[in-house]
C-alpha cells in the first residue's frame, strides 16, 4: 500500500501529465485541426449514451446497497453523460443548425457533474443530506426525467441556451472558477476519506474530479476542432470510467445484481447478509476483527440475531437491510482504540473506560464520510444507549434511541454474554435470558425484549446453531482473497 507521500505524487503525476499534454500539444505544429464532424456527431453520441447506461446502472447499485454518497455519484455521471448526448446530437450540420448548442451543453455537462460530486463529498449527518437520504429510492428516476425535459426543451426552443452566457468570455471563466472550487473541495474531502479508509473509490473519485478541472480548462481555452480540443472529450470519458471502477472494485461482489434483488425479501438472515456484505464493509469488518480477538465473529453474530429480532417485530426490508449492514460494522469505532486497551485482559481504569466509550462516535465519523444511510449509522452510534438514559454516548433514552439501535443493543448484549473474553468465561443461554429479561425497562426497550423472548420460544433451535457454527469462520473463508 502506497504511503501518503507517494498518493499525493501519484495524484500530481495524474493531474499534471494530462494538464501538460494539453498544453504542450496546443503550443506545437502538430496541433493541427482535425475538422470532423461525423465522428464527433456518432462517436460523441454512442459514447455518451453508454456512459449513461453505466451511470444509471451504478444508481440501481446505490439502491441495493443503500449507500447515498453512490446514489449523488450516479446523478452526477447521469448528468454528464445525458448532456453530452446533447453535446453529440447538436454537432452544427446535422440534427440542428443552432451552433451554440454543442458548446454551451458540454459546459453545462461539467457543471451539473459537479454539483452532485460535491454533495456527493458531504457528511450524511448533514440535514440536506438526510433530506436526499428519505428519497433515495426517488433520486435517479426523478432527476433523469428532469434532465431529459431540459434537453428536449433546448433541443425545441435552442435559443434558450443564450440565457446561460457560457460562450461569453467572461461566463466562461466564471463558471471555470466555481468548477475549480468545487471539484477542488471535493478532490481534498475525498483524499481525506482515502488517507483514512485506503477504499480504493475514495481515490477513483479524487482522480474523475481533477480529470473534470482540466477537461474544462481545455474548454474555455481550447481551439475548437484541434487536436488538443479534442483531449477534453477522452477526460470526461475517463472520468466515468475510472468512478465504475472504483465503484465495481469497492461495492461489487461475486453475486450478480439479479440474485441479490431475489433475496432482497428473503427472511433467512444469513441470506441476508451474504448479500448485503459488500467489499467496503466486509473490509471494515476484517479489519475491525483483526484488531480485536472477541470481535472476531461478534459483528457477524450480532447482525445475525438482530436480523432475526427485527424480522420478530415485523420490521420493513429497509430497515432489516439497514441492520444488517449496522450490526456488521456497529464495532468499527474499535479500529481507533489503543490496543493495550482494547486487548487488556483485566478491569478497564475508568480513564480506560471513556477511551472504550468513543468508539461509537468514532465508528459514526468514519462511516457517515463512507456513504453509510442514516439508519445504519443509527446503529452504529446508538447500540450503547440504554433505555433509562444511563447509556453512551448522548444519554438518550426511551424512544429517543433510534429503533434500529435498540434493536441491535438486545442483539449485542446476548452475543457479550454468551462470548467468552479473555476476563470471564460465556454466559450460558439460560443465564444471559435472565439479564436480558432484568434489563428490560432499564438497559433495553421493553417491546424488544418480549420480542426476543418470542423469538427465543419460538426458535431454539436457531441460537443453538449460531453458537455451535461458530460464524466469523465461515465469514473469514468465504471473503479471504
Amino acid at each position: 500500500m502506497p504511503t501518503n507521500t507517494g498518493v499525493f505524487i501519484r495524484l500530481c503525476l495524474v493531474m499534471l501529465i494530462p494538464f501538460v499534454s494539453y498544453l504542450a500539444l496546443r503550443e506545437s505544429p502538430f496541433d493541427k485541426s482535425i475538422n470532423a464532424p461525423h465522428e464527433h456527431f456518432y462517436i460523441v453520441s454512442a459514447v455518451a449514451a453508454l456512459a449513461l447506461a453505466l451511470a444509471i446502472a451504478v444508481g440501481v447499485v446505490a439502491i441495493q446497497l443503500r449507500n447515498i454518497k453512490i446514489s449523488f455519484l450516479s446523478l452526477s455521471y447521469v448528468s454528464l453523460a445525458m448532456m453530452f448526448i446533447l453535446h453529440g446530437l447538436s454537432t452544427p450540420g446535422f440534427l440542428m443548425h443552432h451552433t451554440a448548442i454543442a458548446s454551451n451543453a458540454a459546459q453545462l455537462s461539467i457543471l451539473l457533474a459537479v454539483i452532485w460530486l460535491w454533495l456527493s463529498s458531504l457528511s450524511v449527518d448533514r440535514p440536506i443530506i438526510k433530506w436526499f437520504a428519505m428519497w433515495q429510492r426517488m433520486l435517479l428516476p426523478v432527476w433523469t426525467i428532469i434532465l431529459l425535459f431540459f434537453c428536449i426543451i433546448l433541443w425545441k426552443y435552442p435559443d434558450i441556451i443564450h440565457v446561460f452566457h457560457l460562450n461569453e468570455s467572461s461566463s466562461k471563466w466564471v463558471a471555470t472558477l466555481f468548477i475549480v472550487g468545487m471539484n477542488g473541495w471535493t478532490m481534498y474531502r475525498y483524499m481525506q476519506t482515502y488517507l483514512s479508509s485506503r477504499f480504493p473509490l475514495q481515490l477513483a473519485i479524487v482522480y474523475s474530479s481533477g480529470w473534470m478541472i482540466i477537461a474544462q480548462l481545455i474548454v474555455v481555452s481550447g481551439e475548437v476542432w484541434n487536436i488538443s480540443w479534442w483531449m477534453y472529450h477522452f477526460l470526461l470519458l475517463a472520468s466515468v470510467i475510472i468512478m465504475v471502477s472504483g465503484i465495481v472494485s469497492q461495492y461489487v461482489s461475486s453475486r450478480s445484481i439479479s440474485a441479490s434483488v431475489k433475496l432482497m425479501f428473503r427472511a433467512n438472515p444469513i441470506d441476508w447478509i451474504n448479500t448485503y456484505m459488500s467489499n467496503s464493509v466486509r473490509e471494515l469488518v476484517m479489519t475491525t476483527e483483526a484488531r480485536d480477538s472477541y470481535t472476531a465473529g461478534h459483528n457477524y453474530r450480532v447482525a445475525l440475531y438482530a436480523l432475526k429480532l427485527g424480522e420478530e417485530l415485523s420490521l420493513s426490508s429497509n430497515d432489516l437491510r439497514a441492520i444488517a449492514q449496522g450490526g456488521l460494522v456497529h464495532d468499527v469505532g474499535k479500529l481507533r482504540i489503543p490496543d493495550i486497551i482494547l486487548n487488556k485482559p483485566g478491569k478497564l481504569t475508568p480513564e480506560e473506560r471513556a477511551v472504550i466509550e468513543v468508539h461509537p462516535v468514532s465508528g459514526y465519523d468514519l462511516c457517515k464520510r463512507l456513504g453509510f444511510m442514516p439508519e445504519e449509522l443509527s446503529v452504529i452510534r446508538s447500540h450503547h444507549e440504554k433505555w433509562d438514559g444511563s447509556g453512551y454516548p448522548d444519554k438518550l433514552a426511551a424512544e429517543q434511541i433510534p429503533l434500529l439501535a435498540r434493536v441491535t443493543a438486545v442483539a449485542d448484549v446476548y452475543d457479550a454474554l454468551t462470548s467468552s473474553r479473555s476476563y470471564r468465561k460465556a454466559m450460558s443461554h439460560e443465564s444471559a435470558m435472565e439479564i436480558i429479561v432484568k434489563e428490560s425497562g432499564k438497559h433495553f426497550d421493553p417491546l424488544c425484549v418480549q420480542a426476543w423472548k418470542r423469538l427465543v420460544q419460538e426458535q431454539p433451535e436457531f441460537f443453538e446453531e449460531t453458537v455451535r457454527n461458530s460464524p466469523h469462520l465461515k465469514l473469514n473463508r468465504k471473503f479471504a482473497r
